[in-house]
């Protein structure tokens, strides 16, 4: 069984950082491609970053400068950390994460999520 677990969120007033993190626990042989989303009250989730198991990143341009994603593969945790925050960016954020079980191939895994406000 994994688990994907966020922690980081919280509330910031605008131009603040978080930096949120995303420790995968289980039977984890590799973690491949990772990903964070995010989902604003009555919209629908949207992508925000991805990190390949190569180390190249892409972001959406909403985010692009600001956030960074980043992993620590002896950790099996991946970040996101975030400076210059909007109020545009309050909204529960998601990591995603392809990895390979021992024993049950390759999956995709979502996390909880936690909360982002951004607000004075």
């Amino acid at each position: 069984q994994v688990q994907l677990v966020e922690s980081g969120g919280g509330l910031v007033q605008p131009g603040g950082s978080l930096r949120l993190s995303c420790a995968a626990s289980g039977s984890i042989s590799t973690i491949g491609p990772v990903a964070w989303y995010r989902q604003a009250p009555g919209k629908q989730r949207e992508w925000v970053a991805t990190l390949s198991s190569d180390g190249t990143t892409n972001y959406a341009d909403s985010v692009k400068g600001r956030f960074t994603i980043s992993r620590d593969n002896a950790k099996n945790t991946v970040y996101l950390q975030m400076n210059s925050l909007k109020p545009e960016d309050t909204a529960v954020y998601y990591c995603n994460a392809w990895i390979v079980t021992m024993g049950t191939g390759t999956r995709n895994y979502w996390g909880q999520g936690t909360q982002v406000t951004v607000s004075s």
